[in-house]
C-alpha cells in the first residue's frame, strides 16, 4: 500500500513538471499543434546533418516538426487498463495521430517548410510497429546520455514495474531517433487513408 502510494506520488509530481516544462517548451518552437495522443512541435534542426533513408537531407537550420506523445494520457491508459493493454491501446491511438500529421503536412500552411517528422524514444521496438518510421541511432554525447537518463527516469515513473523493468533490459533501453521524411511520411499514411476509404 505504502508503495502504490509512493508511486502514484511520484506520477503526480512527475505530471504537474510536465506541464510546467510544456508551458516552457512553448517557446523552443515556431508552432505547436495537438494531434490526439501526439504533440508536433515545429523547430529548427540543430544538429549535424541527417540523412535519411529516401535520401532527404536534414541541415542544421531546416524546419522539423519534434513529435512528442502525451504521457498523461498514456499514464491514464496503465492505470486503468494496465501496461500491456495500455501499450496496445497507445499504438492503435498513435497510428490515428499519425495519420492527422500526414494530413496537417499536406494541407496546413505552417507545415509547409517541414522536412521531416522527428522524435526520440526509448520504446522503439513495440512502440513504432507498423508505423512505418526510420530507426537511427542518436550521436554518442552529452545529450544523448541526458536523454538516456531522462527517458529510463521517465519510464520507472510511468511504469507500474518501475526500476525492476529497466533493470532487466538495461542494454535494450537505448534512446533511439525516429524519424519519417515528408515523403515516406505521405506514402505511408496518406495511402492508408485512400485504402481505408475504398474499402468503405
Amino acid at each position: 500500500m505504502l508503495l502504490h502510494l509512493c508511486k502514484s506520488s511520484m506520477q503526480a509530481a512527475w505530471m504537474v513538471w510536465e506541464r510546467g516544462f510544456d508551458w516552457i517548451s512553448r517557446f523552443r518552437g515556431s508552432h505547436t499543434s495537438h494531434f490526439g495522443i501526439c504533440k508536433v512541435m515545429i523547430k529548427k534542426h540543430r544538429g549535424e546533418s541527417i540523412v535519411c533513408a529516401d535520401s532527404t537531407i536534414i541541415n542544421k537550420g531546416d524546419l522539423v516538426g519534434e513529435l512528442h506523445l502525451n504521457n498523461e494520457t498514456i499514464l491514464t491508459l496503465i492505470k486503468s487498463e494496465g501496461s500491456d493493454r495500455a501499450a496496445l491501446m497507445t499504438a492503435r491511438l498513435t497510428r490515428k495521430s499519425m495519420q492527422q500529421i500526414s494530413e496537417a503536412f499536406a494541407i496546413q500552411p505552417e507545415f509547409r517548410e517541414v522536412k521531416a517528422l522527428v522524435g526520440i524514444t526509448l520504446l522503439h521496438r513495440g512502440l513504432t510497429h507498423g508505423l512505418g518510421f526510420e530507426q537511427q541511432p542518436m550521436k554518442s554525447d552529452l545529450f544523448q546520455r541526458i536523454t538516456t537518463a531522462y527517458l529510463r527516469l521517465l519510464l520507472s515513473v510511468m511504469h507500474p514495474e518501475g526500476k525492476r523493468r529497466i533493470s532487466r533490459k538495461t542494454e535494450q533501453l537505448i534512446p533511439m531517433m525516429l524519424i519519417h521524411s515528408r515523403g515516406s511520411l505521405r506514402n505511408r499514411f496518406m495511402t492508408v487513408k485512400k485504402l481505408s476509404v475504398s474499402k468503405e
